[in-house]
């Protein structure tokens, strides 16, 4: 039996023949690992169309960069292994990026909601005349002088009823749920 740091016979040639170029290579080598190289960029990606693509860019690497595999380090089934986990796992990696700002456009999303839908729990739940002051303020476009008027109140009251509106509002930014809210039902 060879010695431990000494790869098989097999490997030296293959990786002799492709250096040279030799297409017949190249498919042997294929024939032996492709199998072996599709399984493990599928365990890594969980996703067929994923492997695929991996194991031709691996063969390709393969193809064109025969003399990086270094015969000391290991045989060549070993090699192929590990240059496949290294494009699996970088295309893991891209996806993920790619995936990562949708991820963070739904929080946002999600986090957008949670405050409209407080804010109009807020709204509801205030008391009518606080409700009345934003609705004529806010909506409708009055100041406070034309909000008194319209609502028969002074103008002091008015703005207290808007500086407490709106700072009831402004917990609608606040994390939790209002007290008492239940959702949607």
């Amino acid at each position: 039996m060879a010695g431990k740091d000494v790869p098989p016979r097999w490997d030296r040639k293959m990786q002799q023949r492709l250096a040279r170029g030799e297409a017949a290579a190249l498919g042997e080598l294929y024939d032996r690992f492709a199998s072996l190289v599709h399984s493990l960029a599928h365990r890594v990606l969980g996703d067929e169309q994923a492997a695929d693509a991996v194991t031709r860019e691996v063969f390709a690497h393969v193809w064109e960069h025969p003399e990086i595999y270094d015969p000391k380090q290991g045989t060549l089934r070993s090699w192929v292994a590990a240059v496949t986990h290294q494009v699996a796992v970088q295309r893991l990696r891209d996806r993920e990026e790619r995936e990562q700002p949708r991820h963070e456009e739904r929080e946002s999303t999600v986090r957008r909601a949670s405050v409209a839908a407080r804010a109009d729990y807020i709204v509801h739940s205030m008391p009518a005349p606080l409700r009345a002051a934003l609705d004529l303020a806010y909506f409708q476009r009055r100041d406070y002088r034309q909000t008194a008027a319209d609502l028969g109140v002074t103008e002091d009251e008015a703005r207290r009823r808007l500086r407490l509106g709106l700072q009831l509002l402004s917990t609608a930014h606040d994390a939790g749920t209002p007290p008492g809210y239940r959702g949607a039902v």
